[in-house]
């Protein structure tokens, strides 16, 4: 089976390919760049749901009618921010979608903010769309704390910052093959991976 991804995050892309190997599924994801590249598309529904099935129906709509798409939508929410910075993770800094300035930002504004009140989880949701306009949602959570300074080189986005429940380093510290038991987007996957199964 082969889910073309409507995203231009190649971490995502290589992190998605990594749960669908691990879990020996035949699912290869494609790059949304074979067929012209991702459409724009205005991420502007207020929900995570909302926004990933918006993004799959744009890709999906350039694709031939055997085609199947997935499309990701996950943030970060934290406690203290009032659930934020939730679907505007990726833009949190500014429209630029920089990653980096985005963690530089979230730093700055919970700098101060004790331990007890720096819960958060991410969330991910996934959704497939196929031929027909067929549809599939699936969502995982991630709980834990923010640490108060970035730590560790692995991941991306705000992994530095993000100690998961039960751990005491970051998920850019934990490693992939830790990372890959835990993560939201792991536990979505898991979802998704059980109805791949169930459709053979």
């Amino acid at each position: 089976m082969k889910l073309f991804l409507a995203s231009s995050n190649a971490h995502k892309a290589a992190e998605l390919q990594a749960l669908a190997d691990a879990a020996a599924l035949a699912i290869e994801i494609g790059s949304a760049r074979a067929v012209g590249g991702m459409p724009a598309v205005a991420e502007d529904t207020g929900t995570f749901v909302g926004n990933a099935r918006k993004k799959a129906h744009a890709l999906r709509a350039k694709l031939p009618a055997d085609a199947w798409v997935l499309a990701d939508d996950s943030g970060l929410c934290v406690a203290e921010l009032g659930g934020g910075p939730g679907v505007e993770s990726a833009y949190y800094a500014g429209p630029q979608g920089d990653a980096a300035a985005n963690l530089a930002k979230l730093v700055a504004t919970m700098s101060g903010v004790p331990d007890e009140r720096r819960g958060a989880y991410f969330v991910c949701v996934l959704c497939v769309v196929g031929p027909g306009g067929a549809e599939q949602v699936f969502e995982g959570k991630c709980a834990g704390r923010l640490s108060h300074a970035p730590r560790g080189g692995a991941g991306f986005g705000y992994d530095p910052l993000f100690v998961p429940d039960g751990h005491g380093a970051s998920l850019a510290e934990l490693g992939d093959a830790v990372k890959s038991t835990l993560s939201h987007r792991a536990r979505a996957w898991a979802e998704l991976a059980a109805w791949a199964r169930g459709r053979k």
